[in-house]
């Protein structure tokens, strides 16, 4: 699972500074956790990333945002609250989820919105 920083997010996921408009520039469709260290939900939720980046290897990509890290990536996806994971979806418009999920929502999600069975 990769970290990223504003500058592998905007190679891997979409230049924001240039783009006024969502265009996804991954090649799969891709899950983003944007959380902190000191946040208790997000670690409870990490397993599961773990577990989803294992089970859906090559069918998507699965990233995390250190929100203290990366402000301003925060600042644009208007991240209020931790966890928060978007769902990014190959050929349309990501979708965010608030705080900490169950596997069974990631899974209806990547068959939902990912469509990746």
């Amino acid at each position: 699972m990769e970290h990223l920083t504003k500058e592998t997010f905007k190679e891997k996921i979409f230049d924001y500074g240039d783009d006024a408009e969502w265009s996804f520039v991954g090649d799969k469709p891709a899950i983003i956790d944007f959380w902190a260290p000191w946040c208790g939900p997000c670690k409870t939720i990490a397993p599961t990333l773990d577990e989803i980046a294992e089970e859906y290897k090559g069918k998507i990509d699965v990233y995390k945002v250190n929100v203290d890290e990366n402000q301003e990536l925060s600042q644009v996806f208007q991240i209020q609250s931790i966890p928060a994971i978007l769902f990014i979806p190959s050929d349309d418009l990501p979708q965010m989820s608030m705080g900490a999920i169950p596997k069974k929502i990631f899974k209806k999600a990547i068959s939902e919105v990912l469509k990746v069975e």
